[in-house]
């Protein structure tokens, strides 16, 4: 799954360990989101979305083959 989360963090100014300690996750975790090697579960993908005051589908972006054949 590919997202925008880096861009909407730097925007803001905030380090990786800030977004965070906003969230309740580890700077890791963060991480590990920003470069797709972790997806959120959805409690997560809605917090984050609740942060930045946006819907999850404009910050999380499936890549084509995480929807094929539906």
């Amino acid at each position: 799954m590919n997202n925008n989360l880096k861009t909407l963090r730097e925007e803001r100014g905030w380090t990786q360990g800030a977004l965070a300690d906003q969230l309740g996750v580890s700077r890791q975790t963060v991480n590990a989101l920003e470069t797709g090697r972790y997806d959120p579960a959805l409690p997560l993908a809605f917090r984050i979305a609740h942060l930045f005051g946006r819907p999850i589908e404009a910050i999380f972006i499936p890549a084509p083959e995480d929807v094929r054949g539906q």
